[in-house]
């Protein structure tokens, strides 16, 4: 039987990749996309719309299609998420609840993605193993820690086959930035091409785990087709690529754009940045399920600024 994909959040910086990833994989007419405000005009494919703390519509919607899997992506991010802290609990967590119910009413498989978040100032920066301390100080931080333990459990208890990944920062090309800690990793590429200047809003010694959006995409599709016997990880596996500072990104672009002019002008989110890990040990997902990053700071470099160019010269 083929298999039918609900994909919640599916419009926000990570589905706006994986959804067409997906449709290639699995067929257009096996993917359903749910949005709930921006639906782009030009998407192409199944689209419901509705609200992940809707119970009752995700529940129409998977009997409607067969749903036989849920890549849960709908969130409320880092530094929005402190913004309105109750209304972050409520979409990530309650939003996660009715999916994970719904997977245990349908039998459903579940992807739902974790973050470095997840971790805090307590916990070990620099080569953060799998298995260590969990107290993030944000609510974004909160509700993805307490998620991976929901994923857990509802595996435990109610045999879900739940998987996750910590995702790094995400740098992509096709989603402007959307509210995260990491989006002056995004933001710098557009204002080099566009103003040759760009004020970032975390210091120069920052350094945060990063990684290109076609990695992302690639571990999120090996760990959901990966062998469950091989999945020994299930609140949410590290997943790691490459590490650098803020002025290491901007020096890197300066070797395409030598005029670019960056000053830094930390706000609110250095506090958030200086809680999380440098360096990610992710040696669980390589060993169990096979994952390797491809892009590197270099690769990632050429390919932004090429892809932009395309990009903005079309806008």
């Amino acid at each position: 039987m083929a298999e039918r994909i609900l994909v919640t959040g599916a419009f926000g910086q990570i589905g706006t990749e994986l959804v067409p990833a997906l449709q290639q994989k699995h067929g257009k007419d096996n993917v359903v996309s749910l949005g709930y405000r921006t639906i782009p005009y030009s998407f192409e494919g199944i689209i419901e719309k509705g609200s992940v703390l809707d119970k009752e519509r995700l529940k129409q919607i998977v009997e409607k299609y067969n749903v036989t899997s849920i890549y849960h992506l709908a969130s409320i991010l880092s530094a929005t998420g402190e913004k309105d802290p109750h209304l972050t609990w409520d979409v990530n967590m309650l939003g996660l609840k009715n999916v994970l119910d719904l997977a245990v009413e349908h039998k459903l498989k579940v992807f739902w993605p974790s973050s470095i978040a997840a971790f805090g100032p307590t916990t070990p920066q620099n080569n953060t193993p799998q298995r260590t301390i969990l107290e993030p100080t944000t609510m974004y931080g909160v509700t993805k820690a307490a998620g991976e333990l929901m994923c857990q459990y509802y595996n435990l208890k109610f045999g879900i086959d739940a998987r996750s990944l910590r995702y790094p920062g995400i740098i992509s090309w096709k989603a402007e930035p959307g509210g995260g800690t990491t989006d002056y990793a995004v933001a710098i590429f557009y204002e080099a091409i566009k103003a040759k200047k760009y004020t970032c809003f975390v210091k120069e010694d920052t350094v945060l785990p990063m990684m290109y959006m076609d990695d992302a995409i690639k571990g999120t599709l090996q760990l959901m087709d990966a062998d469950t016997k091989k999945i020994t990880i299930r609140t949410s596996y590290n997943h790691a690529a490459i590490s650098f500072s803020a002025k290491e990104l901007a020096e890197e672009i300066k070797k395409h754009i030598p005029e670019l002019k960056v000053e830094y002008v930390p706000d609110h989110r250095q506090k958030i940045a200086d809680s999380w890990p440098k360096v990610i040990d992710d040696s669980t997902a390589r060993k169990d399920w096979g994952w390797k990053h491809e892009f590197d700071l270099k690769k990632m470099t050429e390919v932004m600024l090429k892809e932009l160019r395309i990009k903005l010269k079309g806008e």
